[in-house]
């Protein structure tokens, strides 16, 4: 981000990240999202210049479509979004999630 990117397409990239966490949770869940209880947190890297410092912006693109999913109770979490030189494969973003399921 700030060379290769712009805040716009990192955001695409977290949205498109998050959309394979909801994939994988409803995997874990054998189809039934409802029994996500929480997003817990989202831990997520950007590839950044060392002048870009817009990196919650990017990352909202991932929040802010595990919210919508989600609704605000459940899908509501607590994050980190760091900047660093380099990710694997040049990608934009790298985020994580926690989750807490029901039995």
């Amino acid at each position: 981000l700030g060379q290769d990117f712009t805040v716009e397409q990192g955001q695409a990239a977290a949205k498109l990240c998050a959309l394979n966490m909801i994939a994988q949770v409803k995997e874990a869940c054998e189809g039934d999202l409802s029994r996500v209880k929480s997003v817990v947190k989202v831990e997520a890297f950007v590839n950044a210049t060392p002048e870009f410092t817009d990196h919650p912006k990017v990352i909202n693109g991932c929040s802010d479509l595990l919210v919508s999913v989600f609704g605000g109770d459940v899908g509501r979490h607590s994050r980190f979004a760091v900047g660093c030189s380099s990710l694997p494969l040049g990608v934009a973003v790298e985020p994580g999630a926690v989750f807490e399921l029901a039995d």
